[in-house]
């Protein structure tokens, strides 16, 4: 059986509130309370919030206390208006430097500042290397690009890049260009596959057709063929059989499972 404890071992609670309450005021009258946060009376270089009640300093001002001091700003900088950071960036064309100074964005000769403001950029017809803008000196049949990165030219249709220059595309007979920066630069017209080089004709066996898979020799079976070397011969279906999706295969019907090359009725 637990024991009661005695009616005065411990405090009342009414007592220890009334304790904590005047322990309260007491600091109160010690220590005053500053407004951090934006509330009490309204100081100097500070505005009342449309909404929640209190005050948020002026642009170019924070919080101090219960008042609204100066920001230190440096000079070809501007108040950010935010209550965090150093309240400030620098200008447009200026970077900052050190913890305390913008200065301004040095922009080399066939440079411009960029729309963001906070960098350079070569102007058409040159690149950029290291601190400098450096002509871009085009080889024969050759054109500018809009590419800050890389050589800042690319080939005419018909000519590839290669040491510097731009040299002809060996399109063989049967075969045109592909327009493409890279991989392969020509291929073989439909009909015709590479081989070492040229453009041969796809020969097609009966009952196929061509097909520009790649992968393949050019060509595929006709439904209800399937390949064999290079021929396409009838499809030999067993009862309770059907061509699949492609036409060129055969699977059982539903309810039925292959079994030593036949559909037997699954159990």
């Amino acid at each position: 059986m637990e024991r009661d404890e005695h009616p005065h071992s411990r405090p009342p609670r009414r007592l220890i509130s009334k304790l904590a309450a005047a322990a309260g005021m007491i600091a109160s009258l010690a220590f005053p309370v500053f407004a951090q946060d934006g509330t009490g009376p309204l100081p100097e270089n500070a505005r009342a919030r449309s909404y929640g009640g209190g005050w948020n300093c002026d642009v170019g001002y924070r919080v101090d206390g219960a008042e609204c001091v100066a920001i230190d700003m440096p000079e070809n900088a501007y108040a950010t208006g935010r209550s965090y950071g150093t309240g400030w960036e620098c200008r447009r064309g200026y970077e900052e430097r050190g913890e305390a100074s913008c200065a301004p964005i040095l922009v080399p000769a066939h440079a411009f500042l960029q729309s963001s403001g906070f960098d350079w950029q070569c102007e058409r017809g040159y690149r950029q290397d290291r601190e400098t803008c450096v002509p871009i000196i085009l080889p024969e049949h050759a054109f500018l690009t809009e590419d800050p990165g890389g050589t800042g030219w690319t080939c005419d249709r018909g000519f590839a890049a290669g040491d510097g220059a731009c040299v002809p595309i060996a399109v063989p007979d049967n075969g045109y260009l592909t327009n493409t920066d890279y991989g392969d630069t020509w291929r073989c017209e439909r009909g015709f596959s590479e081989v070492d080089g040229r453009c041969d004709a796809i020969v097609l066996p009966a009952n196929a057709f061509l097909d520009t898979d790649s992968y393949g020799p050019g060509w595929r079976c006709e439904r209800g063929y399937e390949r064999k070397d290079r021929n396409c011969v009838v499809i030999v279906m067993p009862e309770n059989a059907h061509l699949d999706r492609s036409g060129n295969r055969w699977s059982c019907d539903r309810g039925f499972q292959l079994s030593d090359g036949v559909c037997a009725r699954g159990r």
